[in-house]
């Protein structure tokens, strides 16, 4: 009976710990792509292009602003705030319309007689709606964004650059235009 107690064959105590600590990392390594693989196909991003921007000021003085934007992302985005020039627009001077299919989207967009009201189709196949809250702007679509009389915005300004930002919960899109006089 002794002989069989010391007569016996394991492996020694470090390549057993080797053993458990690669079986342990591979193991974490295979969990931790499937998390990440599960994360990233199934989080759609927010993806806006702001194209078409203007800024124009008639002779007395009354200026106006608009934008193209096209929700490009996989996922529907909610515009809470437009602003001109670093000035909130209140949603009573904003007006928008959402293009469809059958609209031309390759013609600039042009000054409106000032103001902008719900009856002006902004060259779309829709009348424009006025802005009581945020906007939502379905995935795949384009909107048409008309501001009226932005803040801060007047005949001394033609040929000067402002902004125009819009804002959804996660970016603010941002892009920059020379202010336009009207005839």
């Amino acid at each position: 009976m002794i002989r069989i107690l010391k007569n016996r064959r394991a492996l020694s105590t470090v390549i057993t710990t080797l053993i458990i600590l690669v079986v342990s990392v591979l193991l974490a390594s295979v969990v931790s792509y499937y998390a990440t693989n599960v994360v990233s196909t199934r989080v759609q991003e927010e993806n806006l292009y702001v194209s078409k921007q203007h800024v124009w000021v008639n002779s007395q003085g009354t200026a106006e602003a608009a934008v193209m934007v096209t929700n490009n992302g996989g996922r529907d985005v909610v515009i809470n705030k437009v602003s001109v020039r670093g000035q909130t627009s209140p949603w009573t001077n904003v007006f928008y319309g959402v293009a469809v299919p059958a609209d031309d989207l390759t013609v600039d967009l042009q000054y409106v007689a000032t103001p902008v009201i719900a009856t002006n189709n902004f060259g779309l196949n829709d009348t424009a709606h006025l802005a009581t809250t945020n906007l939502i702007l379905p995935s795949g679509s384009t909107m048409v964004i008309y501001v009226n009389s932005p803040d801060s915005v007047g005949l001394n300004d033609i040929g000067l650059t402002v902004s125009i930002a819009l804002h959804t919960a996660q970016a603010v899109y941002y892009s920059e235009v020379n202010i336009q006089a009207t005839v």
